[in-house]
């Protein structure tokens, strides 16, 4: 039982902190998870506390890899809305 933080992240520093089993360690190109020390918050919270502190949709995710923000979660914005959205940065 462990979270995972993917490329996405942006090395705010925001869930380093909140981590009550010190499982977030700074790494390079971004944070990592300690997999052995993660205990996804059970018992001592409701949530995981990096979760419910990260401003990125999608960079942390759960054993079986669901996002805990999945997109739109944070921004309101519908994914095929925000790809439509990117294909046209894209295209300039």
């Amino acid at each position: 039982m462990a979270l995972k933080i993917t490329a996405g992240c942006v090395n705010c520093w925001a869930c380093e902190p909140l981590c009550p089993s010190a499982a977030i360690e700074p790494a390079s190109p971004h944070f990592y998870i300690d997999p052995v020390a993660c205990c996804e918050c059970a018992g001592t919270y409701a949530e995981p506390q990096c979760a419910s502190i990260c401003p990125i949709e999608g960079a942390i995710v759960d054993a079986c890899g669901g996002a805990l923000n999945p997109p739109g979660s944070l921004t309101g914005i519908p994914p095929d809305l925000l790809e439509q959205a990117r294909a046209r940065i894209r295209a300039r």
